[in-house]
């Protein structure tokens, strides 16, 4: 459990140092410089800060519009595809959504060897619609609409209601049904409080059972909750250094992430500690990728970044373009 703690400040202090385009320093971790991790806190970490800017901020702020463009993007939660369909068939809105016509652009994608879904995490397939996957999910869009998503989030008892609700759409499972929940709260069509709940996805479950292993799976939400009350005095007796992200501190939805963080660091730092999963190697190599771009966070957290952040390597939108639209050009 020290080492969860210690993992979070280092993590994070490669992130601050990075978005500063601070002069890089050796990382005396051999595990954190050698292999790829997710940052301490989820709204940091690429895709995240896309779909924040790209997709929730940068268009139409009506709640429909909003939710209709967050599910949609976070149903593939791949960058490529979400320009794939701007570039075929203009920002997607709820006016023009034609899933036959996304089903088949990105049919045509996945014809030229290329994936439309991220390999970040699994997303079942749904019934609605029996093939291609990638169609049964642009149906659970269309459904989605039809059945009021945006008023009825808007109206939901919570951060709790909000995943109640989600999770009761066809394919939606516990894991996915938070994920999606924290994402639209990120956006300006809700406002929840997102320390109210939490779901542990497998990862964590693991990154728990290593940490904690008289936890049982049934207590891992208040095991989380209580994780994350408690942050500042575990940093303050280990004597590390965690300044949180200019004003927030670490939300649930970040210890659940840092759980599974640390399911995987440990596979290489703790061999010997084998968890519920019994995974034993990490897959993704870190390699430098210069400074961040600037950072981009919802407005309504009025977090306090610093000027020199804020301008970053790219201070405005970076939209590159696709490879389709590439193919395109060149015509």
């Amino acid at each position: 459990m020290d080492a969860y703690w210690r993992f979070a400040a280092a993590r994070h202090d490669l992130y601050l140092r990075r978005v500063a385009a601070l002069p890089p320093v050796p990382c005396p971790d051999p595990v954190l410089s050698r292999y790829r991790f997710t940052n301490a806190f989820r709204v940091c970490d690429r895709v995240s800060q896309y779909l924040v800017r790209e997709v929730q901020y940068a268009h139409d702020q009506s709640a429909e519009e909003v939710v209709f463009r967050t599910v949609l993007f976070k149903l593939f939660n791949k960058i490529d595809t979400w320009e794939l369909l701007c570039d075929g068939l203009g920002v997607p809105s709820v006016r023009s959504f034609d899933p036959a016509a996304a089903s088949a652009l990105l049919s045509e994608e996945q014809r030229q060897g290329r994936a439309v879904y991220s390999a970040a995490y699994i997303v079942p397939p749904v019934s609605l619609y029996p093939t291609p996957k990638h169609r049964g999910h642009l149906e659970l869009v269309a459904l989605m609409l039809d059945n009021g998503l945006a008023e009825k989030a808007r109206g939901a008892d919570g951060l709790r209601g909000l995943y109640r609700l989600l999770k009761s759409f066809p394919g939606m499972g516990p894991f996915l049904a938070f994920q999606l929940a924290i994402d639209l709260n990120y956006s300006s069509a809700v406002d929840f409080d997102e320390a109210e709940c939490v779901v542990a996805g497998p990862g964590a479950l693991d990154g728990i059972s290593k940490c904690s292993p008289e936890t049982h799976p049934r207590d891992a939400e208040r095991f989380i909750v209580d994780v994350c009350a408690r942050q500042e005095d575990e940093f303050a007796r280990l004597g590390l250094e965690f300044p949180g992200l200019f004003g927030r501190r670490l939300q649930p939805i970040d210890c659940q992430n840092l759980f599974c963080e640390i399911s995987k660091y440990s596979r290489v730092a703790f061999p010997d500690v084998a968890g519920v999963a019994g995974r034993t190697r990490i897959k993704q190599r870190y390699s430098a990728a210069g400074p961040l771009p600037a950072p981009f966070f919802p407005p309504k957290w009025g977090l306090d970044v610093p000027a020199a952040v804020r301008g970053g390597a790219a201070a405005a939108p970076v939209r590159r373009p696709t490879r389709r639209a590439a193919e395109l050009a060149l015509f």
